[in-house]
């Protein structure tokens, strides 16, 4: 079994700036990542441009200068590496935690290669991991994916996309110009207002022409091998379909957080885990939480340029609770 006085579970940007923030105060700090660094971003799809500018995006005192406006998601995985290099930070990738106990005021953390102790943990898993169900006959088809990576292999495929939000319009943008017949099923019945500014015209102007099929207030009902069935104004509409791309969001995996004993809230307002937002911490004493995990279901509230500062409150926490090091 390994010591540690502090552990990280979480490889992306919020994770290592929590990293970052710790290895400045002197806390003995390692990160467990299933992937590797920035996992996430890696699986963005290929052609993937960030809503935020690359100084919203940096962390760690590290500079992120790219020639565009905003960075590219290849710029985005050459910068992170950077900074992990730059701090020389003290990361296991490729390694999955499987469970997370406490007893006697330790957390032991046994992962797929290994066992570890420590006596701080923060959790920064992300949500991205973990798709929203789509609860429709037919959404467990091979056919049916809830992420995209790239538009080439459906060159001149009946293509649905579930959803209205950026991922969806991303890649029927992508889709289109691929050559893709492209059908977006939404059962909002306008644009909404967190969409790119900057690619809604061109959008727009696609299903204007026909070039892509926007339908507003229309819920799919089924999918089958060759088709997809969704009703719009009383009316049952089948379509002809080869792949499904369901963009209907992803969040937090919450039966992980319950199972350190993380409290999770379900209200008015969505589910979130219990934590401080002072500190960060949750209920579970010495256990904090960072990134957009803390937004619980609503992901539109932190992204990485508010929530590469959680790791700062999370140190200073941990360097108010501080007394003696953990044993080695």
């Amino acid at each position: 079994m390994q010591k540690i006085e502090s552990i990280i579970i979480g490889g992306g940007p919020c994770g290592l700036s929590a990293a970052i923030e710790q290895k400045k105060k002197g806390i003995e700090t390692l990160v467990i990542e299933k992937g590797n660094v920035v996992e996430a971003i890696y699986n963005y799809p290929t052609h993937q441009t960030f809503f935020s500018s690359s100084d919203k995006l940096s962390i760690g005192d590290v500079p992120f200068i790219v020639e565009q406006s905003k960075p590219h998601r290849n710029q985005a995985l050459v910068y992170y590496r950077e900074v992990v290099k730059h701090h020389q930070l003290n990361i296991n990738p490729f390694e999955e935690v499987l469970t997370v106990k406490k007893m006697n005021n330790r957390f032991t953390i046994t992962t797929t290669k290994d066992v570890y102790e420590c006596k701080f943990l923060t959790v920064a898993t992300g949500y991205y991991g973990q798709h929203n169900t789509l609860e429709v006959e037919g959404a467990d088809l091979p056919k049916v994916s809830h992420y995209f990576k790239e538009a080439h292999p459906y060159f001149d495929q009946n293509v649905v996309i579930i959803g209205g939000k950026n991922s969806a319009v991303d890649a029927a943008l992508e889709l289109e110009k691929a050559g893709a017949n492209v059908t977006v099923i939404y059962r909002g019945d306008r644009y909404p207002k967190a969409i790119k500014p900057w690619i809604l015209p061109n959008f727009e102007s696609l299903v204007n022409h026909e070039k892509i099929t926007m339908e507003f207030n229309a819920n799919v009902t089924q999918i089958t091998e060759d088709k997809v069935v969704y009703e719009k104004d009383g009316n049952t509409i089948e379509i002809p379909n080869d792949y499904v791309f369901a963009m209907i969001g992803y969040h937090p995996d919450y039966e992980f957080l319950k199972s350190i004993g993380i409290d999770i809230n379900t209200n008015e307002f969505g589910t979130a885990p219990v934590y401080n937002r002072e500190t960060y911490e949750t209920n579970v004493e010495n256990c904090y939480i960072a990134g957009v995990i803390a937004a619980g279901n609503d992901a539109n509230t932190i992204f990485i340029e508010n929530g590469k500062y959680h790791g700062g409150l999370i140190t200073q926490s941990i360097l108010a609770k501080k007394q003696t090091p953990l044993e080695s």
